[in-house]
């Protein structure tokens, strides 16, 4: 039995468990296909002391996140929640020349070009190499460095102490949690703002979103969760944002403890609604797994439909979400014959597990399907937008989360 990452309690009590399945970001090259492909146990379980959910670590992050497929700057709707954070930042946070913010997971300097526009200095930290090369390339300072405790205090001695420390969609991804939350405390400078988005683990269970659970997201944060693990390692959060981003995030924002922060009322409306759902009780985390069932059944029985019918189906988005609905839902190249996506990083390449060849996404426009799958949900109006000319033959759109949808 494991323990959890935070309090290290043994982890006795199941959210979902979704079996075995390869990396969600394991994509293949045509060579791979000849080879049996690795699975892994994906177990999500609950810490009933601190409520924590959270998937044993089974591959190490460095194999995971030292060369990298994602590249946020192929989302423009990502770009505009960028672009929207920083103008916001610089308002509240007084940010001008004479200040200094880092961001942990910088990827490729998307969010950080905009503070680099406006004057202000910036750091990257992105541990994945070939990602850094190519923020650097868009001339954003970047170490490409694994963070933590030891990694802050170098960070802290080569350049200085952050004013602002931005660390989005990355605490999900992290298996040393204490150490990488010991690192916001070694490089926060006093009267310095940490600011944090995470996916909710509340609009995860009301949206029955467990494709978002993959191997690389090793945790899945509660604002009590959350709580919890900065209040341990000496830092407060006294405000948090809702957030529309992956299905419904939080956007948490923390200062060291004692520094007389003002808790939000947003905050403590956020506290009441986990509160309501039994997020601080065993039971407000059962039945997942019926749902997810459900899910991947109605999904199934769609896409064996359209094949008896001789109708066609491809996907759109070639995103790790998508690998999960997938491989759980039993899916193969049988029912969807390709998939789309615009990041030519992917394009060429075979989403793991089903074997479904990864295509440019004019390829929609060339084989007219009857129907396209969008796997990325999240964004599925923007991809319906792109896409929107597949009503000249009749297409149609399909989402499966949180229950099947066609629409045109």
């Amino acid at each position: 039995m494991p323990d959890c990452r935070f309090c290290g309690a043994p982890l006795r009590l199941t959210f979902v468990d979704l079996g075995k399945t390869p990396l969600a970001n394991s994509y293949l090259k045509p060579g791979d296909l000849q080879h049996i492909e690795p699975v892994y146990p994906l177990h999500a379980r609950v810490c009933e002391f601190c409520f924590l959910v959270q998937v044993e670590p089974v591959v190490p992050a460095e194999e995971i996140f030292g060369h990298y497929a994602y590249f946020s700057s192929y989302s423009k709707s990502w770009l505009e929640h960028a672009a929207d954070y920083c103008r916001m930042a610089r308002a509240k946070f007084a940010l001008d020349t004479k200040s200094f913010v880092i961001e942990i997971a910088s990827n490729d300097g998307y969010l950080l070009k905009n503070f680099i526009t406006a004057g202000i200095p910036c750091l990257g930290i992105e541990p994945a190499a070939n990602v850094a090369e190519v923020a650097r390339k868009n001339n954003v300072p970047t170490e490409a460095l694994f963070f933590g405790e030891k990694t802050a205090g170098a960070i802290a001695k080569k350049y200085k102490k952050a004013d602002l420390i931005i660390a989005n969609n990355v605490l999900a991804h992290v298996p040393d949690l204490n150490d990488f939350v010991r690192g916001f405390k070694t490089l926060l400078k006093p009267g310095g703002t940490i600011t944090c988005e995470v996916p909710h683990l509340l609009k995860l269970i009301i949206g029955v979103q467990f494709d978002t659970i993959y191997h690389e997201h090793y945790s899945y944060f509660s604002l009590l969760a959350l709580e919890k693990i900065f209040a341990f390692h000496g830092l407060e959060i006294y405000d948090a944002d809702e957030l529309s981003t992956h299905g419904g995030s939080l956007r948490i924002y923390a200062a060291h403890s004692g520094e007389g922060q003002k808790t939000s009322v947003q905050l403590k409306k956020i506290r009441a609604d986990e509160k309501a759902a039994n997020l601080d009780k065993p039971e407000g985390y059962s039945g997942f797994g019926v749902k997810v069932k459900t899910i991947c059944a109605e999904l199934f029985t769609f896409l064996e439909k359209t094949k008896a019918e001789g109708e066609t189906v491809a996907g759109f988005g070639a995103a790790a979400k998508g690998n999960t609905l997938l491989n759980v839902s039993k899916i193969k190249n049988d029912s969807i014959k390709f998939v789309c996506d615009n990041n030519p990083h992917k394009q060429r390449l075979y989403m793991p597990g089903s074997h479904i060849p990864i295509l440019p996404p004019q390829e929609i426009f060339a084989k007219k399907p009857d129907y396209v799958l969008i796997l990325p949900w999240n964004i599925a109006a923007e991809i319906a937008q792109e896409l929107a000319d597949i009503k000249s033959w009749g297409g149609k759109f399909v989402t499966a989360i949180p229950n099947l949808r066609i629409w045109q």
